[in-house]
């Protein structure tokens, strides 16, 4: 299978790749919680970097990473078409925003993990903070890993 990883920045023109990553978020992160569609735009969508995987002409997994601050930001909606899931995408996706992140001077990456995907995020380097807490009706946990020369 081949895969070809895009970085943008999302802008306000319509973009098809854009619609097809909105399509997947909702599908793997929201629909399943009973959520209606929209549900899955960012507060800060504009503002956020996005990191996409391509095959086929098919986008089949996802990352944004929201800015907050010097050196720092949050990781959020990563999401990988089920049919995908166990490939290594979200790993990629994981390694390459990290990255491109350390490269542009960043030094640390938060998130807020699901409780379900806590194991996922400490195999790749993320420790947890503090307790659990509820976010979208599920619990979660944040979750924290240096990058750049810390790595």
């Amino acid at each position: 299978m081949s895969v070809e990883y895009l970085h943008y920045v999302h802008a306000a023109v319509a973009d098809p790749l854009h619609e097809r990553e909105l399509d997947l978020r909702f599908r793997v992160l929201r629909e399943p919680l009973g959520f209606e569609r929209g549900s899955e735009i960012y507060t800060d969508e504009a503002a956020c970097r996005h990191l996409i995987a391509v095959s086929a002409g098919e986008v089949i997994g996802c990352v944004l990473f929201h800015p907050a601050g010097r050196g720092s930001g949050r990781m959020l909606q990563l999401a990988v078409d089920p049919r995908r899931r166990l490939s290594g995408i979200g790993r990629e996706l994981v390694f390459r925003l990290e990255g491109e992140l350390a490269d542009d001077g960043y030094r640390d990456v938060m998130l807020h993990a699901r409780e379900e995907v806590v194991e996922f995020y400490q195999k790749l380097g993320y420790r947890c903070e503090g307790t659990a807490f509820i976010e979208i009706g599920i619990p979660h946990v944040i979750m924290r890993k240096p990058i750049g020369t810390a790595r």
